[in-house]
């Protein structure tokens, strides 16, 4: 998607356990104030700084931290259209575009227009108990839907499209975007997908004589997963605190209306590119961030 954001208002936050992005939010403003611009900074939960974002007073939010600074920044920025910018302080650093040294490089061509949007679809998740809503999500990575504390795998009926699919018995399933295809989907033996896809994948966690294999959905549709269990299940979207779920709950995911949208200066192709030096780091092994 071309560029074309009139940048007269920045917001910058920052991680709030990473000492150096606060320090680094801070820099960062004063130079965008030092432009001219409107720039404020702060940590990513404040939320008189979110309202900012809430309330349409915010261009761009450039987001310091690792991937999963960018997910919270994502569901933040999504339904309020503001372009996201991400510095990489964590590890990986799938979602973020530069690193920490590189922002005042970047600063001539973000303001001259030289870079895109990429858009990448979010999921909208919906938990059903007894045919009442109890809540919805927009999630940038996954859902899912998984047992408890107690070792024991979980029935999950699923439909697509309303059509009866299968049962699986695994420890979860997890419905993911092509963002999420290298998150916790990946690590459960899933196929990566490029980002642009708007196709929901579907992958099972260990699971128990069952389908193992994982499932690409079509473009616009969506899954239902319905709990049968007489133990403890959980639903987390996007790894956040998992809420409790009982015997016939039912999670609804498809497509959201909203997609989050990266500032990227690197050429369509970086994805590729990146892919293999990215799965070649593990934090487990010290490899420095």
């Amino acid at each position: 998607m071309p560029a074309s954001i009139n940048l007269r208002n920045i917001l910058v936050l920052a991680h709030p356990n990473l000492p150096e992005a606060a320090e680094q939010a801070a820099h960062i403003a004063k130079h965008f104030q030092g432009l001219g611009i409107v720039c404020a900074f702060g940590l990513l939960y404040d939320e008189t700084l979110r309202q900012k974002v809430k309330q349409g007073k915010v261009d761009l939010l450039i987001a310091l931290g690792g991937d999963g600074t960018m997910l919270r920044a994502g569901h933040l920025c999504a339904p309020n259209n503001v372009p996201i910018l991400g510095i990489n302080l964590g590890r990986f650093g799938f979602l973020t575009e530069i690193q920490q040294a590189q922002w005042r490089e970047v600063t001539p061509r973000l303001f001259s227009g030289e870079y895109w949007l990429e858009r990448r679809m979010m999921l909208r998740a919906k938990l059903w108990r007894a045919g009442k809503l109890l809540g919805n999500w927009e999630v940038l990575n996954e859902v899912a839907v998984s047992r408890g504390h107690i070792v024991r795998p979980v029935h999950l009926a699923t439909s697509v499209d309303g059509r009866y699919l299968t049962t699986y018995v695994a420890d979860a399933l997890i419905a993911a975007t092509a963002t999420g295809s290298t998150a916790y989907a990946l690590a459960a033996g899933g196929p990566v997908l490029p980002p642009e896809l708007r196709n929901i994948l579907l992958v099972a966690v260990a699971p128990h004589l069952s389908i193992d294999r994982a499932i690409v959905l079509a473009d616009g549709s969506a899954v239902s997963i319905t709990v049968n269990t007489d133990h403890e299940a959980a639903l987390s979207p996007d790894g956040q605190t998992p809420i409790n779920l009982l015997d016939g709950d039912r999670v609804d995911a498809c497509a959201s209306e909203h997609s989050v949208h990266f500032i990227r200066f690197q050429d369509p192709g970086y994805f590729y590119r990146n892919l293999t030096p990215h799965m070649n780091q593990n934090p487990i092994t010290g490899t420095p961030r």
